[in-house]
């Protein structure tokens, strides 16, 4: 109401196009005497009297009715037109048990609260990660619950757990081929010793050459064993790198979005505050205040949901971070067990049967090889054909001769 000489006139409510529903809802107070809830406006500036903030974990946070933002008409029939906020918190106060308060519900749209003012905060806070504490203060912008933001570092740690992981999967992939490549050269040596046990004439021999060639082929084996049972480690690191590390960055850049529009939404009330106290100060009336300030009032709703979506989120977050981080030191145990028994029962079993096939040095009778020369005959100019002839014709062999011949060879 203002006061011009001898002219009164009375603004009406700015309601900024929103609604508002009357109702009433009973509250136990806790232990402390308390409903949990903070009050602004009233009299002499507001003719409006509402609620600013509903604390957490208190009665009126439990029973739900209540929100930032709506009307406070009445303290157990008792109204609350042309009171100050201290006499309302009175009335509140001296109210034992329970405590019985009318409202005005106020149906904000929280887009109508998303103006250009709040995304350019949003941006401001983005970007005051990377700033100093001077420039940050320089701007205005508090780095507190930046900083100390432990679901950021725990963004760092996950980098750095992935970069271990990038260099687990290099690691075994690189091993993997060298093995593989170790096998092809056993199956090779196992193909050629085989092969000379097969053509060696000798008994002793062709045993030693094939069965050191067979060895070659286990160890051949052994190795495709040790490939098939490590391989599919490198699938479960990538779904761990490629699928659980980006799901939770995706996360947190999630929540790093509704946190900075939280935050956005405390600076907007703060400098709302700000305002309305240096237009009290000067004693000056302020339009939005004296129509019921409205548009701090959906600011004040704005902010509430926006808080309850950040805890809300920062709590999945948590949850989210910790599960991978079980899952991160449960994988990685069993991943490296399984790497290193592989590996261990690869070498023991190329040592056991390189062990059982000790078969050199082989003794190898030259002149009874595959390949054997008459050399009887070689400086032989034909003076034996001659005395032969001379001597007479050569009479066959008889059969106890032949049987002599063929046994001897």
């Amino acid at each position: 109401m203002y006061y011009d000489g001898s002219q009164e006139f009375e603004l009406e409510e700015d309601k900024l196009g929103m609604t508002v529903t009357s109702g009433v809802v009973t509250l136990q107070k806790d232990s402390q005497n308390l409903i949990g809830i903070s009050i602004g406006g009233g009299a002499p500036l507001c003719p409006c009297l509402y609620v600013v903030q509903i604390f957490d974990n208190t009665p009126a946070a439990k029973d739900g009715t209540l929100a930032s933002g709506d009307e406070i008409v009445a303290v157990n029939g008792q109204t609350a037109k042309g009171r100050t906020k201290v006499e309302v918190a009175k009335m509140i106060q001296s109210i034992k048990g329970e405590v019985s308060i009318a409202y005005n519900k106020l149906h904000a749209d929280p887009k109508q609260g998303k103006s250009l003012d709040i995304v350019l905060k949003k941006v401001k806070h983005r970007v005051v990660e990377n700033m100093s504490s001077n420039t940050a203060d320089a701007l205005g912008l508090s780095r507190a619950i930046l900083c100390n933001d432990g679901l950021v570092k725990k963004l760092e740690e996950l980098e750095k757990v992935a970069d271990t992981y990038k260099g687990l999967i290099d690691h075994t992939k690189k091993l993997l081929r060298a093995t593989f490549e170790l096998s092809q050269s056993h199956k090779a040596f196992g193909e050629v010793f085989g092969s000379i046990g097969v053509r060696e004439p000798q008994p002793a021999a062709s045993e030693a050459f094939t069965r050191f060639g067979e060895a070659h082929r286990n160890m051949e084996r052994f190795a495709i064993k040790m490939l098939k049972k490590v391989k599919p480690m490198i699938s479960d690191l990538n779904t761990y790198l490629n699928k659980a590390v980006p799901d939770t960055r995706l996360t947190i850049k999630k929540y790093l979005d509704v946190k900075f529009e939280y935050l956005a939404y405390c600076l907007k009330v703060k400098e709302m505050d700000d305002e309305e106290y240096s237009y009290a100060a000067l004693q000056e009336p302020l339009y939005r205040v004296e129509t019921g300030n409205y548009e701090y009032r959906l600011v004040l709703r704005c902010r509430q949901d926006a808080r309850v979506r950040f805890a809300k989120m920062r709590s999945d977050v948590l949850v989210k971070i910790e599960l991978l981080d079980q899952k991160h030191v449960q994988d990685i145990v069993f991943q490296l067990q399984r790497f290193v028994s592989a590996m261990a029962k690869y070498h023991n079993d190329c040592h056991t049967v390189m062990k059982e096939a000790v078969v050199f040095p082989i003794e190898v009778d030259l002149s009874r090889g595959t390949f054997t020369y008459d050399t009887s005959n070689q400086f032989n100019d034909g003076e034996d054909e001659e005395e032969e002839e001379e001597e007479g014709e050569v009479t066959e062999p008889s059969e106890t001769q032949t049987g002599d011949l063929i046994s001897t060879d």
